[in-house]
């Protein structure tokens, strides 16, 4: 089970990632579509991150490879984005980050 700190942090970081979304697409014309595909997943998985579970933890992190690559592409191609797009990856960033912590410490720890 991960550490207390790195689930709070995958749980805050997956509700801002799913608030991130939900601002940056609420006037784009296919806006339920594009809830559907980015806002949704983050949003289910926080719940079950913040209480610590493995494979929501799991998903958070191979779903935060999506993102930010996603956020590395947008700030690329359309820099009036570019804001939004460096929220993105940080955000993705701290979901590996918190995803991965309990893995970090099982292997780099002390024994």
């Amino acid at each position: 089970m991960a550490a207390p700190i790195s689930r709070r942090v995958l749980g805050i970081a997956l509700l801002a990632l799913a608030a991130l979304y939900t601002a940056w697409f609420h006037d784009d014309r296919h806006a339920a579509a594009a809830l559907l595909v980015f806002a949704l997943p983050p949003l289910v998985l926080a719940v079950p991150a913040w209480r610590g579970g493995r494979r929501s933890a799991f998903w958070a992190g191979v779903f935060a490879l999506f993102w930010f690559s996603h956020g590395v592409m947008t700030t690329w191609a359309h820099p009036e984005e570019a804001l939004l797009a460096w929220t993105e990856i940080v955000l993705a960033l701290a979901v590996i980050g918190a995803s991965s912590w309990s893995g970090l410490q099982a292997r780099f720890g002390r024994r």
